[in-house]
């Protein structure tokens, strides 16, 4: 086995269903955004706008609970233990994956086959997630600057004038739409490249077999043949 064991511990079923919330909502948002950028077709622009504004206050109030709730819940710090601790640590430095950036790039671009073991997310994971929530800020600035209930209010009116008028913030807005489009996609190539197995943790809550590890020597102790074999929850 060349990977850490996947548990369940690694994500708890709220940060599952914060995920679901997201991955939902980025679809809809990206669906919708296209369509009051560029109607495709008719009778659907009341609709469209409907949805975009809600699921921008979804995600937006998904984002407050998720950053709440990673200093109250505990998750697996990383893969290979069912061991918790406060799952804020897991995005912030961690002796398990010091000094890894360069390690993990490589990896990344195929110009190296050792995969880095250590911490739940690799360096570069933790830094896109990291900036996740000031995208996000920015992206929900920039609407609320386009919409009009909001357009010409305090700092949203005040960041329209500075930039020349609606039309260009729209511009900004789309251009975050794709930020985020790109940001989707680089996620899913970051989770997968190890296989399946995280996907099918994190979408079926199934888990699999790998390398044991021990948080505090800091190093792999043994295998776990667990095989894909779901345990009691």
């Amino acid at each position: 086995m060349a990977h850490l064991a996947h548990y369940r511990e690694a994500h708890p079923l709220p940060f599952i269903i914060t995920h679901w919330v997201n991955l939902i909502c980025m679809v809809l948002l990206a669906f919708t955004g296209f369509y009051i950028h560029y109607p495709f077709f008719g009778g659907f622009m009341g609709i469209a706008r409907g949805v975009h504004i809600f699921c921008a206050f979804v995600i937006l109030a998904n984002l407050v609970f998720r950053v709440v709730a990673a200093f109250f819940i505990k998750s697996a710090p990383t893969g290979g233990t069912r061991e918790v601790d406060y799952d804020w640590k897991a995005f912030a430095p961690q002796k398990d994956n010091r000094h890894q950036l360069g390690a993990w790039i490589k990896y990344y671009l195929f110009m190296s086959k050792t995969h880095p073991l250590g911490g739940k997310y690799g360096v570069p994971q933790k830094l896109a997630y990291l900036a996740i929530p000031f995208l996000l800020i920015i992206v929900a600035f920039t609407g609320f600057c386009i919409w009009a209930p909001t357009s010409a209010v305090g700092p949203f009116g005040a960041f329209n004038h500075l930039v020349g008028g609606v039309v260009v913030t729209r511009i900004v807005h789309y251009f975050m739409m794709w930020v985020f489009i790109l940001f989707t996609m680089l996620h899913g190539y970051l989770a997968l490249i190890e296989g399946l197995a995280p996907a099918k943790l994190m979408f079926g809550r199934k888990e699999h077999g790998g390398l044991v590890y021990d948080t505090k020597a800091h190093n792999i102790v043994g295998e776990d043949d667990l095989h894909s074999q779901g345990s009691a929850d």
